[in-house]
């Protein structure tokens, strides 16, 4: 039988869980596949050119979400297709309702703002994302809580850039678990881990580490930015 390779709080991500011979298929990572329970239909379509890659997670990736638009070259592993699937419904209710809302939130630290975070804004407005990016829609010296919910209550999904200096700025504000999980109850935050890595982000914050996102340590900025254009789409 084969053995999972999970720590004891679970796996750091999709990609990691999809790649562990022991719990591949069944979702076993850290964001907790029973929040979403269980569906009767997938909400993917397998790519029969698709391949799986012992060197890495980014060859798991081998299905298309529903949502992904006709002739899209985006692949995602089932378990990612899984989390994003309440946000992606999020995104389209919300572009009935709300038309005038922004693509994306973009949530990082004070010191990444003229690079990672300024490197991820460029290269979703590249892809025809409209993003709320502090840079250009917030005055200085907003508190991080406040940002992410100003910054959510004008977009359509909010996108955590976690970074070193991020997890910093996390532990010196303190951030209210109610207030957070009130943020994450509303399906729109999806994290993006950047140089650190979830094991980090949950000793600081065990609220939105718990939360499944993307990891730049799996694929380069540039596809976490098409999933991210795809995801958001309308």
């Amino acid at each position: 039988m084969a053995r999972c390779t999970a720590p004891v709080r679970g796996h750091s991500s999709a990609s990691a869980a999809e790649n562990c011979p022991a719990c591949r298929g069944r979702g076993r990572y850290s964001g907790g596949y029973s929040a979403y329970g269980t569906h009767s239909s997938p909400s993917y379509t397998q790519s029969s050119g698709g391949s799986r890659s012992s060197g890495g997670g980014s060859g798991s990736r081998s299905v298309k979400a529903k949502w992904s638009r006709e002739g899209s070259t985006v692949f995602y592993t089932p378990a990612e297709v899984r989390a994003l699937t309440p946000i992606r419904n999020n995104v389209e209710n919300l572009a009935n309702e709300k038309p005038d809302l922004r693509d994306v939130f973009l949530c990082h630290a004070w010191d990444d703002r003229k690079g990672v975070a300024k490197d991820l804004h460029d290269l979703l407005e590249s892809r025809g994302v409209s993003v709320w990016f502090s840079e250009k829609d917030a005055g200085l010296g907003v508190p991080l809580l406040r940002s992410i919910d100003k910054g959510l209550a004008n977009s359509r999904v909010g996108i955590v850039l976690v970074t070193p200096a991020l997890l910093k700025r996390l532990k010196s504000e303190g951030i209210a678990d109610k207030e957070l999980s009130a943020l994450l109850a509303r399906e729109r935050l999806v994290p993006i881990v950047h140089d650190t890595t979830y094991e980090e982000l949950r000793d600081v914050s065990p609220l939105l580490g718990s939360r499944t996102g993307l990891d730049t340590a799996e694929e380069p900025m540039a596809d976490v930015a098409d999933k991210l254009a795809d995801l958001v789409a309308t």
